[in-house]
C-alpha cells in the first residue's frame, strides 16, 4: 500500500519522503493483563499504540509497547523494520521521544533527530572542554564532554550499530540493555557521552533558529492529525478485548493498515478531482494542493451499506502528473 502511495506525484507536494515522525496514543485495555498497565500522563489502563508516519501522511509502522516503557527506547525499531519505498533519514518526535543514548545511536546510524522538546530550563549543555566560554550564552552550559571515553569505545560503537544494520540485534533491545540492566557500564556511559555532544547541537540549532521549530512543530503536528484520524477509522474499537501480545499488536497494525487504504483512495481520487478542475480551466496551484492532506474522511459513509460484489472491478490506479510543476 504504501508503494502503490508514493507513485502518485501528490504526496510529493504535502512532504519529502525523507522524515518520518514518531508518537504514542493510549489504548485502552482489559483488566488483568500482560502489557495493560495504568498511565500516569494518560491517567488511565491500558498501553501505548507507538506509530510512526512519514512526512507525506502515510504510515510507515505501528507497535504496541506498555505504558511504563521511555518512548525513546522503540523510537529506531520502525526505521530499521521499513522495508517500502520511503526511506527516511530524518525523525522527529516529543519528549518522550529522545534521551542522550538514542541521539548517540542516531548519529551512528545516520539519522537525524529533530524532537519536539520541553522543559528547556532543565536541559544541561555540554561544553566542549572546561576552558570553553561563551559571551552570551555561557550560562547555559554545564559539564565538558569526556571526548577520551568516545574515542576509546567508537570501535565498540560502531560493531553494535553494524549489528543493529545487519539486523541481528534491534534497537529496542540495545536501549533497554544499556538504559535499564547495565547503567553504568562504559558501553552505555559511551552512547550517552556521543548523544550529549549531538543533544547540544541540536538544542543550539533549535533555540538560534526560527525555521528549525517551525519544521519541527509542523511535522509533529501531522501525526496528531493521524491519530484523530485514525481514531475515527477505529470507531468500533475502543478497546482492545484480546488478552495476546501478539493479537493486541495484530489489531493495532490491522487499524493502521485499513488508515493507508483510506489514504491511497483518497489520494487516487483527489489526483482525479485535481486533474478535471485543470482541463476544466478552473486554477489549481501547488499552494491549494499543499493545503490538503489525504486525511478528508467526510465522503466516506463509516454506517453506510457496504456490499461485496466481485465482478464490479475497480479502475486501476493511475498515478498521472499533476497540472503544474512539482518543487524539489
Amino acid at each position: 500500500v504504501i508503494n502503490q502511495y508514493v507513485r502518485f506525484p501528490l504526496p510529493r507536494h504535502w512532504g519529502s519522503g525523507r522524515t518520518a515522525i514518531a508518537d504514542g496514543t493510549h489504548v485502552k485495555l482489559r483488566e488483568n493483563n500482560l502489557m495493560g498497565s495504568r498511565h500516569i500522563r494518560y491517567g488511565g489502563y491500558g498501553g501505548i499504540a507507538y506509530h510512526h508516519i512519514a512526512d507525506t501522511y502515510i504510515a510507515l509502522f505501528t507497535s504496541f509497547i506498555s505504558c511504563g516503557v521511555w518512548e525513546a527506547v522503540h523510537i529506531l525499531d520502525a526505521l530499521m523494520k521499513n522495508r517500502s519505498m520511503i526511506q527516511p533519514d530524518t525523525l522527529h518526535a516529543d519528549t518522550q521521544g529522545q534521551s542522550e543514548p538514542v541521539f548517540g545511536l542516531c548519529r551512528l546510524l545516520g539519522i537525524k533527530l529533530m524532537p519536539r522538546m520541553r522543559g528547556l530550563s532543565d536541559t544541561a549543555f555540554y561544553r566542549p572542554n572546561k576552558w570553553i566560554r561563551y559571551q552570551h550564552i555561557d550560562a547555559l552550559f554545564g559539564d565538558e564532554i569526556d571526548w577520551d571515553l568516545i574515542a576509546t569505545h567508537a570501535r565498540d560503537m560502531i560493531q553494535v550499530v553494524l549489528s543493529i544494520q545487519a539486523g541481528r540485534v534491534m534497537p529496542s533491545m540495545l536501549l533497554r540493555k544499556l538504559g535499564t540492566y547495565n547503567r553504568k557500564s562504559l558501553l552505555y556511559r559511551a552512547f550517552r557521552e556521543l548523544g550529549r555532544v549531538e543533544r547540544t547541537l541540536f538544542l543550539l540549532r533549535f533555540i538560534s533558529s526560527t525555521e528549525v521549530r517551525r519544521v519541527i512543530r509542523a511535522e509533529t503536528t501531522k501525526i496528531e492529525t493521524y491519530n484523530e484520524f485514525l481514531d475515527w477509522v477505529c470507531f468500533g474499537g475502543p478497546v482492545v478485548k484480546s488478552g495476546d501480545p501478539v493479537e493486541q499488536e495484530k489489531q493495532l497494525k490491522y487499524a493502521s493498515l485499513v488508515a493507508n487504504a483510506v489514504m491511497l483512495s483518497n489520494v487516487a481520487d483527489l489526483t482525479d478531482v485535481l486533474s478535471d478542475m485543470a482541463n476544466d480551466g478552473q486554477p489549481v496551484t501547488a499552494a491549494l494542493v499543499a493545503c490538503i492532506s489525504p486525511y478528508i474522511r467526510e465522503h466516506i459513509r463509516r454506517f453506510g451499506r457496504f456490499a461485496l460484489d466481485m465482478a464490479d472491478l475497480p479502475n486501476p490506479l493511475n498515478p498521472q502528473p499533476l497540472p503544474f510543476a512539482i518543487p524539489l
